[in-house]
Parts: C-alpha cells; structure tokens; sequence
C-alpha cells in the first residue's frame, strides 16, 4: 500500500450479512472525532486478521486451486530501539507513529512533530507501545 502515511483510521470488524449484502461498520468514533466525514468518499483496505487462517480465494486457474494469504508478523520486536516522528495523537493523549501500513505505535508523553528515540515495550497484532528514551521536540 503506497499511501500509508495517509491513514486516516484503523480498526478491526467483522464482516457482516445485512439483507444479503456483506457489510463492515465503522466506529463511530471516527466520525464523532472528524476523522472520516459522512457523505465523503474514503479508500478502504481490508487485511486478514494476523494468527487467523486467511479465507481461500481462487487464483482464476481452472484447475481449482486456492492460494493462501501469508500471516504478517509486527513489524517491530519489543526491546527494540527505533526513531520515529509523531504524527498524531491517539484519543487518551499517546503520541502515534506509524510503521508501514497500518501498524502504530503508541508512545505517551509526546505531541505531533516530536522526533523521538523510543524502546518498544509491548507489541500486540495492530499496535504497540513504547517508552521515549530521547526527543527532539517541536520547536516554535
């Protein structure tokens, strides 16, 4: 996905059957922060969940066969060092960077722009946290 540093939200739902339609609600939360805006249209990407087994989707080959969607990893390892700039701010007040597409990382005590050194301390499926252990703050 090349337009990763654009996310506006990130969520996981399920998928759901209304009236025969497959349906995936977004949290309401996005649109009581102004983060999506009904009426506008949004670009939506839809990843199996990680640990999950992948549905099988056929490859088009008429000999049946099904491929399977590898299971991606975090992208970071807790005790790890990494520099990041904060890019936004989460709804508890933790400073958010991100890693590739759709994994952040929550680090608490920072605002947008700060240029951080932190140590990851916990990694989950779509997110982790991390402590500063040196910034640049924003000037101005």
């Amino acid at each position: 996905m090349q337009d990763s540093d654009r996310i506006l939200t990130l969520f996981s739902a399920e998928v759901e059957m209304r009236d025969g339609t497959p349906v995936v609600a977004l949290p309401r939360r996005a649109v009581d922060l102004g983060t999506l805006d009904v009426g506008d249209a949004y670009r939506v990407a839809i990843l199996p969940r990680s640990g999950s087994q992948a549905p099988a989707s056929h490859d088009g080959a008429s000999s049946g066969r099904t491929r399977q969607q590898p299971t991606a990893e975090p992208p970071v390892e807790e005790g790890e060092l990494r520099e990041f700039e904060i890019e936004d701010v989460g709804d508890k007040g933790d400073g958010i960077a991100r890693v590739g597409p759709g994994y952040v990382v929550f680090v608490p005590e920072t605002k947008v722009g700060d240029r951080v050194t932190v140590e990851i301390t916990q990694v989950r499926e779509n997110f982790a946290f991390a402590e500063v252990v040196e910034a640049e703050p924003v000037s101005g």
